[in-house]
């Protein structure tokens, strides 16, 4: 056997150093809060740290080796993410994003009607409340668009369309960039069941949900193929 190497043949000098010198990280925590963990899948508690490295000698840190970090920490599988992980929102605050989009969908087409039958509301209203609003009523909803109405400058095809198109992109621009294609899609399409379920399209209607495919980022020629495959029954 050679000098300076073990029985595997491999230099026993250097996993001697490696076991003396060292780098350790002290980390500190600066923050907290609740997100999406990738690696658990699911929302999760987490620490927002930063750190300090150090050489470390025979495990005693000894010199500074300059600063570390922010890294996110999951407090349950304790693994370290970049702090870009908290852009993406909680399965909680998504569910509630989701719900006050198709919400405000459903209110800005039926206030874009004007008047609003039953079958609209009704439409409407089921809408609402696959998304999660599950007290939502007919009545209710209703009474929501006849406040909207009254509201002046809120009705699209009014001075005041662009006040309506200002709470639309409020909704779903912080959605959209988190939904995959066929969820903007649908988002879409249940607006435009609501506006068909009283007859054709008014101007007013096809505004507004022009309004909604630009704020879910669908280009101009989906929303046209969308609003047509709308009117096939399916």
């Amino acid at each position: 056997m050679l000098p300076g190497r073990g029985r595997n043949g491999r230099g026993v000098r250097g996993g001697r150093v490696s076991q003396v010198l060292g780098i350790r990280t002290a980390w500190t925590a600066v923050g907290d809060g609740e997100f999406f963990c990738p690696g658990c899948g699911g929302d999760r508690n987490y620490q927002r740290l930063t750190g300090r490295r150090r050489l470390a000698l025979v495990g005693v840190p000894v010199l500074p080796r300059g600063e570390t970090g922010p890294v996110v920490e999951c407090a349950a599988c304790g693994h370290h993410y970049g702090t870009d992980v908290l852009d993406h929102p909680t399965t909680t605050r998504f569910s509630a994003m989701l719900r006050d989009a198709v919400h405000t969908v459903a209110l800005a087409v039926l206030a874009a009607g004007g008047t609003c039958s039953r079958t609209a509301l009704e439409t409407a209203a089921t809408a609402v409340r696959s998304a999660g609003f599950d007290d939502c009523t007919v009545d209710g909803l209703g009474a929501l668009v006849e406040a909207l109405n009254a509201d002046t400058g809120r009705v699209c095809g009014e001075p005041g369309g662009a006040s309506l198109a200002i709470e639309l992109h409020e909704a779903l621009d912080p959605l959209a960039p988190h939904l995959a294609a066929p969820g903007r899609e649908s988002i879409l399409l249940q607006g435009a069941r609501i506006a068909l379920a009283d007859g054709p399209y008014t101007p007013a209607e096809r505004e507004v949900l022009i309004t909604v495919g630009a704020a879910l980022t669908i280009c101009s020629d989906d929303v046209t193929r969308l609003l047509v495959a709308a009117r096939t029954p399916s």
